[in-house]
């Protein structure tokens, strides 16, 4: 399964992002092999828009579900109309990684 979590950085390494829309990268995770695909968000500078600009984004790569810390209700719609599955209460401190290893075991 392909899902997308947002990230501070362009790794599995990389720290969670709390903001979906405002993260700087998206990284695409295959829960099955951890093979990973990291994609800068260019919505994040937008003065607004992001949150369905980076729905769009994320829905290029195939993705069912995003994982991330919050959404606003933009985002929430697009990702919505998408049907894409949206995971939130995603903690910073945790990575990429263990967000993605955690969503998989479900």
């Amino acid at each position: 399964m392909k899902i997308a979590v947002s990230a501070m950085g362009g790794s599995l390494e990389a720290q969670v992002s709390e903001k979906f829309g405002r993260a700087p990268y998206f990284i695409i995770v295959d829960t099955d092999t951890m093979k990973f695909t990291p994609v800068m968000n260019n919505a994040s500078s937008m003065s607004g828009g992001a949150g369905p600009e980076a729905v769009r984004q994320v829905s290029s790569h195939g993705v069912s579900a995003v994982l991330t810390g919050q959404l606003g209700p933009n985002a929430q719609n697009a990702l919505a109309a998408a049907k894409i599955t949206a995971v939130t209460g995603i903690s910073g401190t945790k990575t990429v990684r263990q967000a993605a290893e955690e969503y998989a075991k479900k």
